[in-house]
């Protein structure tokens, strides 16, 4: 079941998107709860289809994008990180190309949103606390990553976090592919069954100490094939399952 975040005569909610008929939505909460309203899809504005409180990343969870990185040792546990909530980006916004960054990159990747609260839980039952799976990319600017003391600057500047349109709601994600576009050219070709930290792993480790919430929002890793991009760019990123998101590289 694929299920968007929505907004209409500046009224926000959830709905599903009804399997024969892509154009309607079934009006409901974010759990899938249905009033029995329907409305048109062409009548609303999508939004990233979560509502974080955090948004948790992992780094270096692929060993080909390590090595592409420039490392050898894979890591003993989950490397994170955290985005802020204003890299947010939703369907129909551009990524803006920052001045103060020369390298801008791409990581397309699986994200998925939590929805039930997620505390010391274990890897057998990390999966029933996902409220389901989208597409998203970790922009980042790879100058200031590298240079800054922590990575504030390089992964949550404004708009630093775009996600697809719609949550697919049952998935699953141990064997999904993960590609990523540029100008239509293939730069990633990725799959979860390569995470060095699968998600029944990530989450379960995240919840021994945070407490995760319904709508966090999690990145799960990016695989190799990282690389530049450009003002005038188009970006897409396909999961496996799950969909497409698309951007365009504007300039600041």
């Amino acid at each position: 079941m694929k299920r968007v975040k929505a907004t209409k005569d500046q009224h926000t909610f959830w709905a599903d998107v009804d399997p024969s008929d892509n154009d309607t939505l079934h009006v409901c909460d974010m759990f899938g709860t249905r009033t029995g309203d329907t409305v048109n899809r062409a009548e609303v504005r999508l939004l990233a289809p979560c509502e974080p409180r955090n948004i948790i990343c992992v780094g270096k969870n692929y060993a080909k994008h390590i090595k592409e990185m420039g490392g050898s040792d894979l890591p003993q546990e989950p490397g994170l990180f955290l985005k802020a909530l204003n890299t947010l980006n939703h369907p129909g916004e551009a990524i803006v190309y920052p001045t103060w960054t020369e390298n801008l990159h791409y990581e397309g990747e699986l994200a998925l949103v939590i929805g039930k609260t997620l505390s010391k839980v274990s890897e057998a039952d990390a999966l029933s606390h996902v409220l389901g799976y989208t597409c998203a990319i970790d922009v980042t600017a790879r100058d200031k990553q590298r240079s800054d003391l922590q990575w504030a600057r390089g992964k949550s500047a404004d708009g630093f976090c775009p996600l697809g349109s719609e949550l697919e709601t049952e998935l699953d994600p141990s064997h999904v592919s993960v590609q990523t576009r540029v100008n239509g050219e293939l730069k990633q070709d990725g799959n979860t069954e390569d995470l060095i930290f699968p998600v029944p792993v990530i989450l379960s480790y995240i919840s021994q100490f945070m407490t995760l919430t319904p709508g966090d929002l999690v990145l799960t890793g990016t695989p190799d094939g990282v690389g530049p991009l450009q003002v005038g760019d188009t970006i897409t990123v396909t999961v496996e399952g799950v969909g497409t998101l698309e951007r365009n590289v504007i300039a600041a």
